[in-house]
């Protein structure tokens, strides 16, 4: 009968009686520490990245947001707001201070959110007089420069057929107001676009389609009864 050999246990992990190989124990401490320190080194790079790029666009920020707020002040001073009343008060400055407190990225994000204020005083300061008018609707908003625009010449061919009479003279202003309109519209599209645009950069709706019904309908109509007033019956 064959006997089967008996497995002799072998050393294990841990084991105190186990011969450990200083160098080669030192060697895995040490790759180890480099890998730790490599993460480390990769995680500090990154943070300064974006803490430079913070620090940049904040610096942009303020720039833009300095240029602004100076047309402004100066804009306000030739309205009569007291200079007092341009400069910040002490509670304010410190609730600014402490919102900024987190860094670049909290000084960017307060820098914004100034931007946002300075767009809505440009729209208010820009408005040309009319910053309530300018955020009405287009049309609405539109119809009070085409309307009277539109109106001004089938006026002037009504006072004159009412003047002269259905005779030559009413005949000549028909034929001469029969273009007009295209005129009036080009007018009502400039004057809208510099009465209700909030700053020069903006584009204002201007409803060409809608103005150029406005400008036509009134002329149409007017021609139509001198036409008929001038006819023989």
């Amino acid at each position: 009968m064959t006997e089967t050999p008996t497995a002799v246990p072998g050393p294990r992990v841990g084991d105190p009686t186990v011969a450990v190989d200083p160098a080669e124990s030192a060697w895995a401490e040490y790759v180890a520490a480099a890998r730790q320190l490599d993460g480390v080194r990769r995680s500090a790079a990154t943070a300064a990245g974006e803490q430079a790029r913070s620090v940049a666009a904040a610096r942009a920020e303020l720039t833009g947001v300095r240029e602004r707020l100076a047309s402004q002040q100066s804009r306000l001073r030739d309205l009569g707001v007291p200079a007092i009343s341009l400069v910040p008060t002490p509670p304010e400055v410190t609730e600014a201070a402490r919102s900024m407190a987190g860094g670049p990225s909290a000084v960017l994000a307060a820098l914004r959110s100034a931007g946002g204020w300075a767009d809505a005083a440009d729209d208010t300061l820009s408005a040309r007089g009319l910053p309530r008018l300018a955020r009405w609707p287009s049309r609405p908003r539109n119809l009070l420069v085409y309307g009277p625009v539109a109106l001004v010449v089938p006026l002037l061919q009504l006072i004159l057929h009412a003047v002269a009479g259905p005779g030559p003279v009413t005949v000549l202003a028909l034929l001469v107001g029969l273009p007009l309109p295209a005129v009036s519209f080009m007018l009502g599209w400039l004057a809208v676009g510099r009465v209700f645009r909030p700053r020069p950069t903006d584009r204002v709706d201007r409803t060409p389609r809608f103005g150029a019904l406005v400008c036509l309908v009134p002329a149409v109509l007017t021609a139509a009864g001198l036409l008929l007033a001038v006819l023989p019956g």
